[in-house]
């Protein structure tokens, strides 16, 4: 039971009640939406992805740095747990592809998805702003992952009338990985602000340690500043007159990342940046809930 820590289990949650949320909260929820995997074929893939990320999170936390703090996972039950999870992740992610004929692309995304998860925990870690960049990278690869299971093997099958309605929603698809990307970008940079002196001290060498607390926090605005430009470019496009999906992301994704850049010119301790995490990652929560309020908008609000 002393190994459940290793796991992240509140970001296996959201994981799983992320991509859960996209189908049944979103994809359902369209009229005439044709989707590759049945419900039982997508809870499949998303107790593989939980698996593969559980490994991940496993080795991140046991094998990175910090690990002779770790008492309770030998170096040789830690890798037979990373392995065993991975495999059987990936061996159910290989029967869904085949399933749906494209088991070297689509099983080749969670190699790749656990190749950088380990890599990243035991030496990856170690290069400057690269890790920011694979840890947003890996949050944002679940959304484009239920796309590209759902929606991007029937492309060349369905039907010329339904093309133009399973080309939108993938570029939906697009669009919400790349706006998580970037939430996720600035997150990675917050948590290395708050998390300075330790790093420090383990030997890490973070944007923060080379550039200072104060140059780093203008960088996580900038970054944080992104969603919320995409969110208006989006808005002004798609939900001027989707009023509850314009107020749902105003107050809870906009409104949370400006209280973010506020508070980001304004900490200076390491509590202060842990707290700004905490924002941006509930910010990541109703960035996943909003694919909800946008379909509950469209159907039942005229």
């Amino acid at each position: 039971m002393k190994l459940i820590k290793y796991f992240n289990i509140p970001d296996l949650l959201l994981l799983a009640v992320g991509m859960l949320t996209l189908k049944v909260g979103f994809l359902d929820q369209q009229p005439g939406a044709l989707q590759a995997l049945n419900l039982g074929e997508y809870l499949l893939l998303v107790l593989a992805t939980v698996f593969v990320a559980a490994g991940g999170f496993f080795m991140n936390n046991v094998f990175g740095f910090g690990k002779d703090a770790n008492p309770e996972a030998t170096e040789s039950k830690g890798y037979n747990i990373y392995f065993a999870l991975n495999i059987i992740g990936i061996g159910i992610v290989y029967y869904l592809a085949n399933s749906l004929g494209k088991p070297m692309l689509l099983t080749g995304l969670y190699v790749f998805a656990a190749a950088t998860m380990y890599f990243y925990a035991t030496s990856l870690k170690e290069m400057l702003v690269a890790n920011n960049v694979i840890t947003a990278v890996l949050t944002a690869l679940p959304v484009i992952t239920v796309g590209l299971f759902q929606l991007f093997p029937i492309l060349g099958i369905v039907p010329e009338d339904a093309k133009p309605m399973v080309s939108m929603l993938f570029t939906l698809f697009i669009d919400y990985s790349v706006f998580t990307f970037f939430v996720a970008l600035a997150l990675g940079i917050i948590n290395d602000i708050a998390t300075t002196d330790a790093d420090y001290n383990a030997g890490v060498n973070t944007l923060p340690i080379l550039i200072g607390r104060e140059r780093s926090a203008k960088i996580a605005i900038g970054f944080t500043a992104i969603p919320v430009v995409l969110f208006v470019y989006y808005a002004d496009k798609y939900l001027l007159q989707l009023i509850y999906a314009l107020a749902y992301g105003v107050v809870f994704i906009v409104g949370l990342l400006a209280y973010s850049i506020i508070r980001l010119l304004q900490a200076k301790s390491a509590k202060d940046f842990t707290h700004i995490a905490g924002v941006v990652k509930l910010v990541l929560l109703f960035v996943a809930f909003f694919s909800v309020v946008l379909t509950y908008n469209i159907n039942h609000v005229k």
